[in-house]
């Protein structure tokens, strides 16, 4: 079925990217899938978390299809876009319906992204994670790819101002090496392991990021920042 709503979307998010200056830094693009499902399962510090990681999989020409609270498809401006992009529904009170239909997109052979932490995390640090992704990537037989992204939330994140300034901000993306779960694997195992891996990669990104995180109010205390501690769940 031909996709009539995705790319002039992507072209609207490349103006955007190009009137705000971003300063994209890929790495790991490789470890994209070519063809076949996956399950991209990324940290959570912005609300264009979703089109930044998007943009790194366009050379593959790829659509990644996200999980999203119903509530943005309830928006009247939003909701008719991420339908015709053929992002998925997210109803936490009905939840089995929302993982069938991500479910059935992998095993077509789709990328399904989510965002394991269920919400922007404020202190930017990597929150306890709910167990969908390993649990569709078991369920599809398909990898998970663990993702991080670093910069977006100084663009526009929970609780700070927009910043729709031209300020070359840098956002930079980690694809990590794809991770197989075996269907009859330990779910709180796989789980942890997959928390492990995105917590090492955030903080090696970190470590690159060329702009210092001191005193600043998107970055986390660990870093010398001023946001919020970590919420102990």
């Amino acid at each position: 079925m031909a996709e009539l709503v995705y790319p002039p979307v992507i072209s609207l998010f490349k103006a955007l990217w190009k009137g705000l200056d971003i300063q994209f830094e890929f790495e790991g693009q490789d470890n994209l899938p070519r063809k076949g499902g996956a399950v991209i399962a990324s940290n959570h510090v912005s609300y264009l978390d979703f089109a930044f990681i998007g943009t790194g999989a366009l050379h593959l020409k790829r659509y990644i299809r996200f999980m999203a609270k119903k509530a943005a498809f309830d928006n009247k401006i939003a909701g008719p876009l991420l339908r015709g992009m053929k992002h998925i529904s997210v109803d936490r009170e009905n939840g089995g319906a929302s993982f069938v239909t991500a479910l059935r997109a992998l095993r077509d052979g789709e990328v399904v992204g989510i965002f394991p932490e269920a919400t922007i995390s404020q202190s930017f640090e990597i929150k306890a994670m709910k167990s969908g992704a390993v649990r569709l990537a078991m369920g599809a037989g398909v990898p998970v790819i663990p993702v991080v992204i670093w910069g977006s939330q100084r663009v526009w994140t929970k609780g700070q101002p927009r910043n729709f300034s031209r300020k070359s901000i840098p956002v930079h993306i980690s694809y990590g090496i794809p991770m197989h779960f075996s269907k009859d694997g330990n779910l709180e195992e796989a789980e942890a392991l997959l928390r492990k891996t995105m917590i090492e990669m955030l903080h090696k990104l970190q470590e690159k990021y060329p702009d210092s995180h001191v005193g600043e109010p998107w970055a986390p205390q660990r870093l010398g920042g001023t946001a919020p501690a970590p919420v102990i769940e």
